[in-house]
Order: structure tokens, then sequence, then C-alpha cells
């Protein structure tokens, strides 16, 4: 696979230009191995961070399911179950990823 030296996307062997950017891939295939090498995972969106992201927000999505379609449908229970409010749980959960992006963010630029 050849990545785009412009962008870091991977393209088939014989690409000529980027399928992503359209930048120009040919005579550049020496630093194919410098964007394996310095990507990895991180670009294609495999990342560690984006798993437990996605795994979060998937979570959230799943006890808001959970709470408006079955428990709030039982009698009997005390009030706040019928009360939740799930706008500030989403909000607040999402600040906190975007926090902790812009942490781990500054953190990498500072060990380079």
């Amino acid at each position: 696979m050849v990545y785009c030296p412009k962008c870091g996307k991977q393209n088939a062997d014989d690409a000529t230009y980027c399928n992503n950017c359209g930048a120009p891939v040919t005579g550049r295939r020496d630093a194919n191995k410098e964007w394996e090498n310095r990507c990895g995972d991180t670009c294609s969106g495999k990342g560690r961070s984006g798993l437990i992201f996605w795994g979060v927000i998937v979570s959230l999505i799943g006890l808001w399911v959970i709470f408006e379609l079955g428990v709030k449908n039982i009698t009997g229970l005390p009030s706040w179950v019928y009360d939740i409010q799930w706008g500030w749980i989403f909000g607040v959960v999402i600040g906190m990823a975007i926090l902790i992006a812009g942490i781990s963010l500054i953190l990498r630029a500072n060990q380079h």
C-alpha cells in the first residue's frame, strides 16, 4: 500500500494520485514506511482514545434506551426515575471527552 504524503490516506500500490485529497503519490514511495511508522492505527481512527470515546457514547445511548423504554414504564418507582433529564448528562460526558482529548494533545506535543 502507498500512503499519501499530504493526508496520510492509504492508497493502492499503483495509485498515481491520492483517492482522498488528490495529491500526487508517485515518486514518494520512500515516505510510505515513514507514514506507517508515524501513524499506525491512530491515522485510521482506530486509536485507543477513539475507541474509549465511542464506547462511552454507545453506553450512554444504551442507558437512555433502558430508562426511557424500560424502567420508566414500571410503576411504583421513586419519582427521580421518571424525571431524569438526559441532555445534561450527554453534554457533560462529551465535554469531558473533549477536555481529555485536548489535554492528551498538549501532553503529546510536549513529548516531542
